[in-house]
């Protein structure tokens, strides 16, 4: 087996040792493997380890590679993808017990365009059952558990991303892919202490993922550095015809390494959170002042007052109730874990037409007023969180049920953001910084992080797991 050093090396880095042959992609898929058979059991980090899959694979890139036919930095690489997105013949369960036996007989876009790119599966990440749409209390709102900490096995992983944020912060392979409706892969990134990117909407395609809310859902990776990040982005990023939603091509591409603007405009968001935990105020501060420290231009900015949490919370309510629709009038909704998510399907169906349409209104207004912002700045940055990990036995709806400004106004409007570790509490729970751009900016909110993970250690320290 691998030594843990190189399990944590970032995808980057990986790449270029299987490219020369130092690593055999069939020995780092073993090793992933066996780490994630030994310590699955404490994290609840997967749903199914991919073995038989795994290893065809890593046999197929290696002989591949041998014989001169090397793909790219993912060629070889393995990784773990969200139980929301379709693996041909394996269980696609979206974390639900009502749909722990079911199958696709295709794959998930992602899942192909990974497979292209040479990529190895290991298995489909644990996720909060139908990935939080009909609400949820308990981090034990799934179908395998709660997904554990690796820097607190007490604690959780947040969001519905749970799983991936687990074995990319335990190095349970080398990246994992996870969803976004409303901070489920920034959320999991800044719990666990690992780098996780949210693309523009519509620039991944969704196609064989499940639906929670159509105009709000996103896919991205979440792995050891901001660098990796848009290495797998250039992957999976791409126009596709059966994704209605998804960007036309020169615009959903995404290219790296990408020339960031110099000097790169940053705006501290003054009003991103009501009563951030001082420590973690503090280290997001300090992080801007590396980028300062760096060359940056740093100046205070603010978000636009208005309800657009609300309208982005209406617009989940009846994009999430029409897509569950005839799972909720079944009544097959008793059968999920959350005593929450039990009742709030049918809650959901009251909205009415009237708010969903007032709610796409305030979506345009808004989209109008970061535009503005963004004439001002490359990036906004804010802490990701106001607060660190939560205990598993915490009720959700009080311990994280505080305003969340930054990712209401970045998701209702599409926006790409990106969030890294920027420091540890007192607790030895991490910290992390996110950093947010216009739609279709990705690379800056990439370029942003670049500059702090170029400066600073935080992503390059490991969780006590072994």
């Amino acid at each position: 087996m691998l030594h843990e050093d190189v399990l944590y090396a970032p995808v980057t880095e990986l790449g270029k040792r299987i490219r020369t042959g130092e690593i055999s992609p069939v020995d780092l898929a073993e090793s992933y493997l066996a780490r994630s058979e030994r310590l699955n059991p404490r994290l609840n980090a997967y749903v199914t380890v991919t073995r038989d899959l795994a290893l065809a694979r890593a046999r197929k890139a290696e002989e591949e590679i041998a014989a001169g036919g090397y793909r790219g930095p993912l060629h070889g690489i393995p990784y773990a993808a969200k139980d929301l997105l379709a693996v041909k013949g394996y269980p696609t369960t979206w974390g639900a017990k009502p749909y722990a036996n079911q199958k696709f007989d295709f794959n998930a876009a992602v899942i192909d365009r990974l497979d292209r790119a040479g990529a190895v599966l290991v298995g489909k990440a644990a996720t909060i059952e139908l990935a939080g749409g009909m609400n949820y209390r308990y981090a034990s709102a799934s179908l395998t558990g709660p997904a554990k900490n690796p820097w607190n096995e007490g604690c959780w992983t947040c969001g519905s991303s749970s799983g991936p944020g687990a074995i990319a912060s335990a190095a349970l392979a080398a990246f994992a892919i996870g969803t976004e409706t409303w901070g489920s892969i920034l959320c999991p990134s800044a719990f666990c202490g690992v780098s996780g990117l949210r693309p523009t909407f519509g620039r991944v395609s969704r196609y064989g993922a499940m639906t929670l809310a159509h105009s709000l859902d996103k896919i991205g990776p979440l792995a050891r550095s901001a660098g990796d990040c848009a290495v797998i982005l250039s992957a999976i990023a791409g126009h596709d015809p059966l994704d209605r939603s998804s960007l036309p091509p020169q615009e959903a591409d995404f290219h790296w390494p990408a020339q960031p603007p110099q000097p790169l405009r940053v705006g501290w968001i003054t009003n991103a959170w009501r009563k951030p935990d001082p420590e973690i105020e503090a280290a997001a501060k300090a992080a801007v002042a590396v980028l300062k420290a760096n060359g940056a231009q740093i100046a205070d900015a603010t978000l636009p007052e208005g309800p657009y949490e609300a309208a982005a919370g209406t617009i989940v309510s009846v994009e999430g109730s029409a897509a569950f629709r005839d799972f909720i009038e079944s009544g097959k909704v008793a059968e999920l874990a959350d005593p929450l998510g039990q009742i709030n399907g049918y809650v959901n169906q009251t909205v009415s037409a009237a708010d969903y349409m007032l709610a796409l209104q305030i979506r345009g207004v808004f989209q109008e007023k970061v535009n503005a912002l963004f004439d001002d700045f490359d990036v906004i940055a804010a802490p990701t969180l106001p607060i660190s990990a939560t205990p598993l036995s915490a009720n959700l709806e009080t311990s994280l049920g505080f305003a969340d400004p930054v990712g209401g106004l970045g998701n209702l409007c599409g926006l790409p953001a990106i969030s890294v570790p920027c420091g540890f509490t007192s607790k030895s729970l991490p910290i992390g910084i996110q950093f947010l751009a216009r739609a279709r900016n990705d690379r800056f909110v990439v370029a942003a992080a670049n500059i702090l993970q170029a400066h600073t250690t935080w992503h390059l320290q490991r969780p006590p797991i072994s």
